[in-house]
Formats: structure tokens, sequence, C-alpha cells
């Protein structure tokens, strides 16, 4: 028997999803695809602009700081792969931009978690040619 945790559930790389994670992965930089039209970012990627409806949608860089819209903490692993950091917390940020995303956390623990802590972005290559986002608490 092996005494190596199974593997993560990864995200999917295929259609706008997957664009989203490539970009993360290429640049190492934090963007929301955007609406040429309208301006506004929105996160996860869609084929249209939810405000007006625009097909013209690209990628814009992001400031990545923001603060904690909501969490839950897991404490039952109920996925075997994450059995060893349990508990964990699954954070909800709401960006300066306005985006919201779902993230884990760095450099803290789920205890030290409260509505509108300043977070921002870190960026982290979880496994090869996968670069995830987390939040860990805004630096000065």
């Amino acid at each position: 028997m092996s005494d190596a945790p199974p593997a993560k559930p990864r995200p999917s790389l295929e259609g706008l999803n997957g664009e989203f994670y490539r970009r993360l992965a290429a640049t190492r930089e934090l963007a929301f695809q955007c609406c040429d039209a309208c301006h506004r970012l929105q996160h996860p990627p869609r084929l249209l602009c939810p405000s007006c409806g625009s097909a013209a949608l690209s990628f814009a860089a992001a400031s990545g700081r923001g603060r904690i819209y909501t969490w839950t903490v897991t404490h039952q692993a109920l996925v075997p792969a994450f059995a060893r950091e349990i508990p964990y917390a699954a954070v909800v940020s709401e960006l300066e931009e306005g985006v919201r995303i779902v993230t884990g956390i760095r450099e803290m623990t789920p205890d030290m978690l409260s509505l509108g802590l300043p977070v921002e972005v870190v960026l982290e290559e979880v496994a090869d040619g996968l670069v995830l986002p987390f939040v860990r608490p805004l630096r000065s």
C-alpha cells in the first residue's frame, strides 16, 4: 500500500473555464474576462456579458485585492484527497473590481476568517502546469 494521498480533483482546462486556468499558468497574473463594450469584469468566464449582452470579451488584469465575502469550513473529509487538510476553508472574496472568486486560504487558519477581512490573491503552482488562486491576509 502507498502512503501517497489520492489525487485532488483538478479544474477542467477545456473551454472558457480552461482559458482562465491556462492564462494563470502562462502569465502568473490574475486576470478576469472583461466586456469590451461596457468594461464590466466577470467571473467565471461566459460567452456573453451579463450586463449588456455583448460577445466582445477579452481578459483584463485585476488587482487581486479584496475582502472576505463569505466562507465555509469543512471538518469532514468528504473527498479523500483533502483528508490531510481538515479542517479547511473555501472562501468567497469580493475583489476591488467587483468580481467574486472562490479560493482556498494561505497564511491563515479558518478560525482567523472574518467578514470583510482584507485579503489579496496569491497564485500557487499546485501541480505541474496547474496554477490556482488562494487568498491571504492583505499585506501592508
